[in-house]
């Protein structure tokens, strides 16, 4: 359901306010467990493979293990988590996970657990994050008021990087002490956090009268709305550019540790340490930047500043220097993150939310994923400080590159559903698989104001195809100038019927821009549906005309 906006005088929430919500709070707590645990696991697997093996592309190849699976699956888990009971979904993944990584603390525990089962085992883990992930982060939207969304987002990556300051030192400190297999296990126990907070949160679905999709439709749905959302694509864009560079730094971290610094596994943990610390000082900071700095130019510094950092781990042989440098780092990973996420989260609807996100996440891990095979391989051949200062160099060129794609816009974006739409009105009983369906628009223009016209109508257009339409044009009468015609195509019967629920107050706020160009505002404009095919089984009854006013 969603939340009515706030009132134009409503103070903006505080960056803690989401946590007043009870089951965002119990959420995020048992999220942020589940995160330490698995930055547990990544200490102990990247440290036993680097020790054991001195491979930098071995120790890259562990935290590929890790992301590649959400290469492969987050779309389809993206999907998956529209369409079936999230909370059930969501239950079933964090049990896969527990099983997986209590076979890694017992491998450790017998002393059979290789290179290679310790990599097959990773990509198992992987797996199941990649199926979690994009059902989890569509949940924030649930747990809070959609005035507090941004907050909530702020917070989950707040959550992210308080695990970052807190697991890898713990990490450390426990693979030294009690060995791998005492942090494979604390990484299995950390699952069950999110399985309780899972068992006593009941969730409301959204209301709707209508069948879920089947699969093949609504991955077919998210990836055309993909194609027509211009702040998704931004975000996507901006990620991929960042991402594949700045993968090197956590990939050849412990190498640099390891073999060019002679430090222990407590010093790797306490430079991570210092990364989450610097990114919750971040977190803590960002909301008053935000509200005075745009959030393309802090994205722009902040990629810029983790350039430099890289650069420094590249040169510097210090260990307290890299404790500072690695402050800055986390400040500057925590900025471009958390923009690229509030702008993911709040640009997209709630019916498509899981599956952009997925494609979000999908970039990311496959930036994090390539460029640490593709930066550990280079440091194979040339060394760690020549692929490091390879990669400074090409975040720099990917900070610039990223100035064409805009993520502004996602602040003006209303996604909450309008339900402005009147329904169809119908004679005949129209079966949901009945189609395709042609809706057209007839709209009187005032000669003037035809250019202006088409430009928001074109605009209207990519919110039509976003929604469902698979063609959409518009054409002008040349009998009578100034008379136009606008048409799109569904699928079906059904599918137009979710066109319907899925119309956001930004689009009621675009179509009310275009009746005011209208020649005689007195007569709106008459939409007609036609549908293809024979008639069926009744999907809906309605009223007497087949046409309907656009209100």
């Amino acid at each position: 359901m969603s939340q009515p906006p706030p009132p134009a005088d409503a103070p903006a929430p505080g960056p803690w306010s989401p946590l007043t919500q009870p089951t965002f709070r119990m959420m995020w707590l048992a999220v942020l467990i589940g995160n330490i645990g698995t930055w547990i696991h990544d200490v102990a697997a990247a440290w036993v493979m680097a020790e054991n093996t001195g491979s930098p592309l071995m120790v890259a190849a562990v935290q590929s293990a890790t992301t590649l699976p959400v290469v492969l699956l987050a779309v389809l888990a993206g999907t998956l988590a529209d369409i079936v009971d999230r909370r059930k979904y969501l239950i079933l993944a964090q049990l896969w996970m527990l099983l997986v990584a209590g076979t890694l603390a017992l491998l450790a525990h017998l002393d059979m657990l290789g290179p290679w089962t310790l990599i097959a085992l990773t990509f198992a883990l992987g797996v199941g994050a990649a199926m979690a992930m994009p059902a989890q982060q569509a949940t924030v939207p649930e747990l809070v008021p959609r005035t507090m969304l941004g907050p909530a987002v702020a917070l989950s990556s707040l959550s992210m990087n308080i695990a970052r300051a807190i697991g890898p030192a713990l990490g450390g400190l426990i693979v030294a002490s009690a060995g791998i297999e005492s942090a494979f296990a604390i990484n299995a126990l950390s699952f069950l956090c999110i399985v309780a907070v899972l068992v006593i949160w009941r969730r409301t679905p959204a209301k709707t009268a209508l069948p879920p999709e089947s699969f093949g439709v609504a991955l077919r749905a998210g990836l055309r709305y993909a194609t027509q959302a211009s702040v998704l694509q931004s975000v996507l864009v901006k990620a991929a550019s960042f991402f594949m560079f700045a993968s090197a730094l956590t990939a050849l971290l412990p190498i640099v540790v390891n073999r060019e610094l002679q430090a222990s596994a407590g010093s790797y943990g306490l430079l991570l340490g210092c990364i989450g610390i610097g990114a919750i000082c971040g977190a803590v900071l960002l909301p008053k930047l935000r509200a005075r700095i745009p959030p393309d130019r802090m994205v722009l510094v902040a990629t810029l500043v983790y350039a430099g950092c890289m650069l420094a781990l590249a040169l510097l042989r210090d260990i307290p220097l890299l404790y500072v440098v690695s402050l800055v780092n986390g400040f500057a990973w925590i900025t471009v993150l958390s923009s690229l996420q509030i702008a993911a989260q709040t640009s997209v609807p709630a019916w498509v939310r899981a599956r952009a996100l997925a494609l979000y996440i999908v970039v990311f891990s496959g930036g994090m994923a390539i460029g640490s095979l593709g930066w550990g391989t280079l440091a194979q051949h040339t060394g760690t400080t020549t692929a490091l200062l390879a990669a400074a160099a090409g975040t720099v060129l990917a900070a610039f590159f990223g100035l064409r794609f805009r993520l502004g816009e996602a602040a003006n974006v209303n996604v909450t559903p309008s339900g402005h739409w009147p329904q169809p009105v119908v004679v005949d009983d129209i079966a949901g698989d009945r189609g395709p369906v042609l809706v057209t628009i007839e709209y009187r223009i005032e000669l003037a104001k035809r250019e202006e016209f088409l430009r928001l109508m074109h605009r209207l257009g990519r919110s039509r195809r976003r929604d469902g339409a698979v063609q959409w044009g518009v054409a002008e009468d040349t009998e009578t100038p100034g008379t136009y015609l606008e048409y799109f195509i569904d699928g079906s019967w059904l599918e137009h019927l979710r066109q319907h629920e899925r119309v956001t107050e930004s689009e009621r706020m675009l179509q009310g821009r275009i009746m005011q160009l209208l020649a005689d505002p007195a007569h709106a404009p008459r939409v007609r549906h036609f549908v293809g095919g024979a008639p069926g089984a009744p999907l809906q009854q309605a009223g007497p005309s087949g046409a309907q006013i656009l209100g």
